[in-house]
């Protein structure tokens, strides 16, 4: 531990290639067992961006629903506008409040 302290501490070249050197040596042993941990968490990270394109999806689905709700109700305002001028704004049944 004190060897990785040296290093992170600015400790002399020595260590340094001491380290680069050993992670030389035993990366081919290393390797196979690695590569297992290595494709499971690409795996769960291609799974995980996989299911935030679908999420991001259905969102951008809904806003566009909602955008065009809203535009359709924008026309109607306008046109109930142009119908009655100046005039009180027609309501639907469904703006109605009804009072018990």
């Amino acid at each position: 531990m004190a060897l990785f302290e040296d290093v992170l501490k600015g400790g002399n070249v020595v260590t340094g290639l001491a380290i680069g050197v050993g992670a030389v040596v035993l990366a081919p042993m290393l390797m196979p067992l690695l590569r297992p941990v290595a494709k499971s968490v690409l795996k769960a990270g291609l799974m995980a961006y996989d299911q935030g394109r679908v999420a991001l999806a259905e969102l951008s689905e809904r806003a566009d629903d909602l955008l065009s709700e809203v535009r359709v109700e924008m026309e109607q305002e306008r046109g109930a506008a142009r119908a009655h001028p100046g005039g009180k704004r027609h309501t639907s049944p469904s703006e109605h409040k009804t009072e018990h």
